[in-house]
Order: C-alpha cells, then sequence, then structure tokens
C-alpha cells in the first residue's frame, strides 16, 4: 500500500508541475539531469549593408525586424554580443549546407559592419581573428564550416562581399582555401557533383558557381567552371575530406550503369 501511495504521489507531482518550454502537449515532465547546451558548429560571416554600426545595431536589436546575430563586429574592431551563443539568433534565415537546412540552428552569426562595397577595415578583421579563435576554441568549430551568408543562400544573399579576405581567414584555420595552383581533377570529375559536395546547393547551379567564386575566386561570374576552376574545387575537397588511411579521397565523377 505504501509504495503504491508513493507511486501515485510520484505522478501526480509530476503532472501538476509546470511543464518546461517545449514540451509535448501530451506528455509528464519528469527532468534528467544527462544533457548539455547545443553546441554550435558553424559560424556564418555576414555584411550589414549599413553605413554605419549604429545603424546596424539599431536593425538588429528592432523586434519588428526579426532579425539578429549573435556579433556584431565594428569597422573600429569594437565587438557587440547581441544574442547568447546557447540561442538561436535569426540570421541565415533560409539556408541550406551540405544537407543542413537550418543553419540557425547549428551556427554563431557574425555581422560586419561594411556597406558591401569597401574594403573590409584592418581593425575590423583583426578582432574577426580574435573572436573566431575564441569561437573555435570554445566549440571545436571545423575550419570547413566557417562560411559566408551567401554561400549557404546562394542567389538570395551575396554577402560578404568579393572584397573579403577568406584567404586571410583560412590561413588562420577559419575556412578552406587552395594556396598554391591546384593540379588538374581525375577525368571524368563532375564539377556540378563536386559543388554539392563542398556543401553548396545546387538546386540552381548557376547560383551556386557565383557563391563559389565569390569566396575562393573574387568573381561573380555564374558560367560554367573552366578547367582550372575544376582544379580549385577538387583541391578544396581533398581538403574538406577527413584523412582516410585506406587511401586518398574517392575523384567526384558521375555514376554509370554497368
Amino acid at each position: 500500500m505504501r509504495r503504491g501511495f508513493a507511486v501515485f504521489l510520484l505522478v501526480t507531482l509530476v503532472a501538476c508541475a509546470p511543464p518546461p518550454s517545449g514540451q509535448g502537449g501530451g506528455a509528464l515532465w519528469q527532468p534528467s539531469p544527462n544533457f548539455d547546451q547545443r553546441r554550435p558548429n558553424f559560424v556564418i560571416l555576414h555584411q550589414t549593408s549599413n553605413d554605419s554600426a549604429a545603424k546596424a545595431l539599431a536593425t538588429l536589436t528592432d523586434p519588428r525586424r526579426k532579425v539578429s546575430a549573435h556579433y556584431l563586429v565594428g569597422r573600429d574592431g569594437a565587438v557587440v554580443q547581441l544574442v547568447d551563443e546557447s540561442a538561436r539568433a535569426w540570421h541565415a534565415g533560409d539556408s541550406w549546407w551540405g544537407g543542413l537546412s537550418d543553419l540557425n540552428s547549428a551556427s554563431i552569426g557574425v555581422e560586419l559592419d561594411n556597406t558591401g562595397d569597401e574594403p573590409f577595415a584592418e581593425a575590423q578583421i583583426v578582432a574577426l581573428l580574435a573572436l573566431l579563435d575564441e569561437l573555435r576554441t570554445r566549440y571545436r568549430i571545423p575550419a570547413a564550416n566557417f562560411l559566408g551568408h551567401g554561400d549557404v543562400a546562394p542567389g538570395r544573399k551575396v554577402d560578404p562581399s568579393r572584397l573579403f579576405p577568406w584567404q586571410r581567414l583560412a590561413q588562420r584555420g577559419f575556412g578552406l582555401w587552395c594556396e598554391s595552383a591546384a593540379a588538374a581533377p581525375p577525368a571524368g570529375f563532375d564539377a556540378l557533383l563536386g559543388l554539392r559536395a563542398l556543401g553548396y546547393d545546387i538546386t540552381a547551379p548557376a547560383v551556386a558557381r557565383q557563391a563559389f567564386r565569390r569566396h575562393f575566386l573574387a568573381s561573380d561570374s555564374d558560367t560554367d567552371l573552366a578547367s582550372g576552376e575544376q582544379a580549385l574545387l577538387h583541391c578544396l575537397l581533398r581538403q574538406k575530406a577527413p584523412r582516410d588511411p585506406r587511401g586518398p579521397m574517392v575523384p567526384m565523377v558521375p555514376a554509370t550503369a554497368e
């Protein structure tokens, strides 16, 4: 009898306890200590397209605009945090990378005070590199997962602009880069499949090519990739692929029926 009453009391107390946000409507709430905070695995870089940090800050904190980021880095190197890193900021919007269709839930968003038509200030880049180093250390973010808004939303977004110093970031481990002329890709290499393997959404091939060129070649062209550009793509894929003791990465060639 006493054991049955204890079970009844426990169920009653659980049922009467205030439910947490996000609880299933028909579920009882029995908290477990076995959890931790979600860990961001990407950093998405943006430009504000404003002519001052004050204007950008007003936009990013306006409840009517419904847009935010975790950090804003000014031209002078000042860094302002707007959203807790454990929370989901509204910065990437409709996005896709490597099969992930909600980058907001898996990333830290960083806005850079820049109009999109000007070089990025030295003080700003120095502050950005320090911030990225902290984020990488805190969350063990892979080099390949430092991306631009234009990478994860090609055709819809073009930031940061082709003036952004991706090579300099990659030299510090924030992004991929091929320093020297890349060797020719293997025979039959499929550039479109290669773009998808790198992470791009290839639903609209032209904008995927444009986003790739903006990031790695400081160009906005959307034509088919030339042989040298395909070599660059293949080089980047080899950098991204984890080291496999069994041999080199399988080349991106279309499958053929036997």
